[in-house]
């Protein structure tokens, strides 16, 4: 896959930035479930915010529904989980990974919105197809295995089988705005 510097640079950065957080500190693996939680919360938000901007500014088709899509189950996912924290009566943990997330994103989001036309689409499209493959390898081989509540195991397992339909999608939409 080809992908934009700069997407990969903001994207590669993100990555790191959580990689070398955890080794001075903690481990993804070390995170709590409420933790966990706040993170898949915080970048399932991410990339609502990244399909806001693609509607915003792409006028192309397969762009578009692809956002759209993430809007829709990624709000979806977002309701099953607070749902889901109410009746445990719980509330999420914010910590070292998900603030890494957001201050990320926002170089991602800066230099998205700098782009425009058929640059953007290439961009958007890359992003969402790196995005979701980190963020579906920290879910399966990661958060999965070390959740201990049944249901928010049960939640992530259903959520993972989402996102994963949405990496495929995402590698025919980079393959399609070529």
């Amino acid at each position: 896959m080809k992908m934009n510097l700069k997407t990969a640079s903001f994207l590669g950065a993100a990555i790191l930035t959580s990689c070398t957080l955890s080794a001075q500190s903690q481990s993804p693996a070390e995170l709590n479930d409420l933790q966990i939680a706040h993170v898949a919360y915080i970048a399932d938000n991410i990339d609502i915010q990244y399909a806001h901007l693609a509607l915003a500014l792409s006028e192309n088709p397969t762009v578009r529904e692809f956002a759209q899509t993430m809007v829709r189950d990624h709000n979806g996912v977002n309701a099953q989980a607070l749902a889901l924290l109410k009746k445990l009566d719980a509330q999420p943990q914010n910590n070292f990974l998900s603030e890494s997330l957001q201050a990320d994103a926002k170089g991602i989001i800066n230099n998205l919105a700098s782009l425009r036309g058929a640059e953007f689409d290439r961009a958007y499209a890359e992003n969402e197809l790196a995005y979701h493959q980190a963020v579906n390898g920290l879910i399966e081989n990661t958060f999965i295995p070390n959740i201990d509540n049944a249901e928010v195991k049960a939640l992530f397992i259903a959520g993972l089988e989402i996102f994963k339909a949405h990496e495929a999608a995402a590698k025919l939409m980079v393959s399609n705005v070529r």
